[in-house]
C-alpha cells in the first residue's frame, strides 16, 4: 500500500496554484494550496506536510523569509523554490541557506515531479536534534552534518570524547546529546565545570570525602564520579584542572576505581567521561603544562565544533529557532527579522559564537520598535568594518579587508551602492577599495 505524501504549494498566482495542483495530483500527491507565507506557516502549525514547493518573489512575506521561519519549526522539510531567470541569483543564495533545489520559471511539470519523487526517496538528513527537552540547530553547513555524522557513530560506545571548539560554540549541548543519544540515556548525567571550581574543593566534587577527613567535613559525601554511575560525567574546561588532580583523573580513567578523600576502600564506578575544553590541549601538553597520557585518555574520539563565522549559512536556522523560542517561553507577539537584518548577522565574526548570537536576539526582541529587529537593536558592541575585517583568522589585513568586501558585494549582487551600506562605509571608499583590489562587481551578479 503507498504512502500517501502531502505538497504543500505556495504562490500568490493563482494560475500557479492551480497548474501546480492538477499537475502533482496527477502524479498521485496530496496537495495543499497557499497564497502566501503567512497562510503557509498556518498549513505547515496543523497538518504534516512532506514536502514545500513556493515562489521566490511573494508580497508580504519573501520566499526567503518563508524558508527562515519553516526551517526553525521544521527543520527536516524539503524546500523547492519556484523563480524567475532574474531572481536565479536569489534561488541560489535560497539553496545556500538550507533549501534542496530550485526550478525556473516557466517550469516543466514532470521534471518538478521528478524532483519531488527523488528527494521524497533519499533518508532524510536531520537539521535538527530534540531529545529529552533539548533543542539543537545542526544547520546546513558540511562541518556541522559531518560533526552530526561523528556523533551518531560515537554516542553508541562507551568510548570517552573529547569535545574542541571556542567559547559559546555549544559544547555542553553536543555532551548532552552524546548522552541523550546513548544507551546511558536515562542513567545521571552529571556535569562538572572545571574551570569555576577551586583547586582545593574540585577533588572533594569529584571524589567525595568521608566524614572527619578535612575541617568541616561533617558527613560522608558522595563525589561527582560515583554519582555518575551507569551514566555519563561531562568535564567541563578540562583544560583548568591542578597537576594533581590530572595524576588523580588519569587514575580513575585507567582503573575506573576513585577512592574517597580520607577513605582507605576504593570503588569501582562505571560511567562514560566526557570532557570539553576551549584551549589548545595539545598546546600544553607540548608546554609540559598537560599530561600527555591523560590527554591520549580522554580523547578516543576528538569532535570539533567549528566557530560559527565559519559557518554562516547556519546562522538563519539559528536566529529563527531562538526568536520562535524566546517568543513561546515568554508568550510575546511575533517579532518579524527582516532579511536586511539577516544578512547582515552573517557578515559578523561573532567571537562569543552561538551565544553571543543568542544573547544579541533577546536583546533585540526586548528592545525593538514596530515588532521588527533591526541591527541597532541588537546592542553589538561592535564596529561593523572592524569586525568584518577581522573575522579570517590567518589573512593579512589588507586579505581579510579584500574578503570582506568580496562577502558584501556576493551579499548585494556586485550593488556597490548597497554593499558599502552592508559595510558601513561611503561609496566612494568602495569604489576605492574595488580599483585597489581589481574587484569587478559584475563578476558577483550571479
Amino acid at each position: 500500500m503507498n504512502v500517501e505524501r502531502h505538497v504543500l504549494v505556495v504562490d500568490d498566482d493563482p494560475s500557479i496554484l492551480e497548474v501546480l495542483e492538477a499537475r502533482l495530483c496527477a502524479a498521485g500527491f496530496v496537495v495543499h494550496e497557499a497564497g502566501d507565507g503567512p497562510a503557509a506557516l498556518h498549513i505547515l502549525k496543523n497538518l504534516k506536510i512532506d514536502i514545500l514547493i513556493s515562489d521566490m518573489k511573494m508580497p508580504g512575506m519573501s520566499g526567503m523569509e518563508l524558508l527562515a521561519h519553516a526551517r526553525a519549526s521544521h527543520p527536516r522539510l524539503p524546500v523547492i523554490f519556484l523563480t524567475a531567470y532574474g531572481t536565479i541569483p536569489d534561488a541560489i543564495h535560497a539553496v545556500k541557506a538550507g533549501a534542496v533545489d530550485y526550478l525556473t520559471k516557466p517550469f516543466d511539470g514532470r521534471e518538478l515531479v521528478r524532483k519531488i519523487q527523488e528527494i521524497l526517496s533519499r533518508p532524510q538528513y536531520p537539521a535538527q536534534e530534540q531529545s529529552k527537552g533539548d533543542r539543537f540547530v545542526w544547520g546546513s553547513s558540511q562541518a556541522m552534518q559531518e560533526l552530526h555524522g561523528m556523533l551518531q557513530k560515537v554516542a553508541a560506545s562507551n568510548a570517552n570524547v573529547l569535545i574542541l571548539g571556542e567559547s559559546g560554540v555549544g559544547k555542553e549541548c553536543i555532551a548532552k546529546l552524546l548522552h541523550n543519544s546513548s544507551g546511558r540515556q536515562d542513567a545521571p548525567y552529571i556535569v562538572v565545570d572545571c574551570g569555576s571550581t577551586p583547586p582545593g574543593i574540585l577533588e572533594s566534587e569529584l571524589f567525595g570525602h568521608i566524614k572527619g577527613s578535612f575541617t568541616h567535613a561533617i558527613q560522608d559525601k558522595k563525589g561527582l564520579i560515583e554519582a555518575a554511575h551507569g551514566g555519563t560525567l561531562f568535564l567541563d574546561e578540562i583544560g583548568n584542572i591542578s597537576a594533581e588532580m590530572q595524576s588523580r583523573l588519569l587514575r580513575f580513567l585507567e582503573e575506573r576505581t576513585i577512592r574517597p578523600v580520607g577513605a582507605i576502600k576504593e570503588k569501582t564506578v562505571d560511567c562514560r567521561v566526557i570532557a570539553a575544553t576551549n584551549s589548545d590541549l595539545k598546546a600544553a601538553v607540548d608546554a609540559g603544562k598537560f599530561r600527555q597520557d591523560l590527554y591520549y585518555r580522554l580523547k578516543v574520539v576528538s569532535l570539533h565544533i567549528p566557530p560559527l563565522r565559519h559557518r554562516r549559512e547556519d546562522i538563519p536556522a539559528l536566529a529563527n529557532l531562538f526568536i520562535t523560542s524566546f517568543l513561546r517561553e515568554n508568550a510575546l507577539p511575533n517579532i518579524d527579522l527582516p532579511e536586511k537584518t539577516l544578512q547582515w548577522l552573517q557578515t559578523l565574526s561573532w567571537p562569543g559564537n552561538v551565544r553571543e548570537l543568542k544573547n544579541a536576539l533577546y536583546t533585540g526582541i526586548i528592545l525593538c520598535h514596530n515588532n521588527q529587529i533591526l541591527p541597532e537593536d541588537l546592542q553589538l558592541d561592535i564596529n561593523p568594518v572592524a569586525e568584518l575585517l577581522l573575522n579570517e583568522d590567518d589573512f593579512s589585513m589588507d586579505q581579510s579587508e579584500k574578503e570582506a568586501i568580496i562577502r558584501a558585494l556576493k551579499q548585494t549582487k556586485g550593488v556597490k551602492k548597497d554593499a558599502a551600506e552592508l559595510l558601513g562605509i561611503s561609496r566612494r571608499a568602495i569604489q576605492y577599495k574595488s580599483k585597489k583590489y581589481n574587484l569587478d562587481s559584475t563578476n558577483f551578479k550571479n
